[in-house]
């Protein structure tokens, strides 16, 4: 039986951009009409690479600077999400240049909160695995307080529910702007530990 389940949400790929290996702080994404994915990601992202550094996403796991597997190779957003924050700036529209976009899609509701472990599959084959949503950090405020002065600074708040997913490539290949790609989600409920464990108790009670 299929542990993935293809639905019938499907999303265009809008923008596609890379953010060059950098020495600054500041995040800026080249726009690209075309993406080569390898096992590694984009060979000319900042964050491509079979596996990477901890960052302090994970340091309850790993020490930072720890080598671990890549699975944040490409940065997913909403185009829907971005105009929603974009109106919590006060700004016409949010550039996806600012955030280190990878991919610009449009077309699935609430993308940000896709289960982890959904796959986003184009019609060539190329498929990203959605590894968790992203967070929002400095680096996008500062990037958009260079482009409008004084109106980065709420972007975490902003942001919040809305940065999008971090994904790894599972099936490479090239994603072009203007590619459709379909949602393909796991078949399991949601966790539920607390469900479970009056479950057992209850199987005990009539066990007794």
């Amino acid at each position: 039986m299929p542990a993935l389940i293809p639905t019938d949400h499907h999303a265009t790929i809008t923008w596609l951009g890379c953010v060059p290996h950098r020495n600054t702080a500041e995040i800026v994404a080249h726009p690209l009409d075309r993406m080569p994915l390898s096992w590694a990601g984009y060979d000319d992202d900042f964050h491509s690479g079979v596996t990477r550094p901890s960052c302090s996403r994970v340091v309850s796991q790993h020490a930072k600077g720890t080598e671990i597997r890549n699975v944040r190779q490409v940065s997913v957003v909403s185009a829907e999400e971005l105009a929603g924050i974009a109106i919590s700036l006060g700004l016409d529209e949010i550039d996806p240049a600012w955030l280190g976009a990878s991919v610009v899609i449009s077309g699935i509701p609430d993308f940000s909160h896709v289960p982890p472990s959904s796959r986003l599959q184009a019609e060539n084959g190329t498929t990203l695995v959605v590894d968790m949503q992203n967070r929002p950090c400095r680096f996008p405020a500062l990037t958009i307080g260079k482009a409008r002065p004084g109106e980065g600074r709420d972007f975490k708040a902003a942001a919040e529910g809305r940065r999008g997913v971090t994904a790894w490539v599972e099936r490479p290949g090239a994603l072009t702007v203007g590619d459709r790609l379909r949602l393909h989600v796991p078949d399991q409920r949601a966790w539920a530990p607390d469900h479970a464990e009056m479950a057992v108790s209850a199987h005990e009670s009539v066990s007794d």
